[in-house]
């Protein structure tokens, strides 16, 4: 009975939703809102800009920085308790991380403009 009640209620719930969202926004047509690009972009234009290769490589550190704290987070449970082996992984993918970083910043890859 408690399943069914759920059921009942989630549907209910979803459907006064579904209704509230169709008839509560202002529907204002403009004609940047129409165009397929609203952030500005011409599409007509030739697609061939510029683009800075420096912008894209601080993206990708960014994406590799970022997805290092991912990695990181699953390490102290899979270890179970063992400190010394928590230390020792955690320091050594910290000390390949930071000797890349090194790296990159010797080469001058986090120069913006030189």
């Amino acid at each position: 009975m408690n399943l069914i009640a759920f059921f009942i209620i989630a549907i209910a719930l979803s459907s006064l939703l579904i209704v509230i969202g169709h008839f509560l926004p202002n529907r204002q047509l403009e004609l940047n809102k129409n165009s397929p690009y609203e952030c500005g972009f011409d599409p007509i234009n030739s697609a061939r800009l510029p683009f800075s290769f420096r912008f894209f490589l601080v993206a990708i550190l960014f994406l590799i920085f970022d997805l290092e704290i991912a990695l990181l987070f699953p390490i102290l449970p899979s270890l179970n308790n063992n400190i010394y082996n928590l230390f020792f992984l955690s320091s050594m993918f910290l000390i390949i991380l930071a000797s890349g970083l090194a790296y990159e910043w010797q080469q001058g890859g986090l120069e913006w403009a030189e």
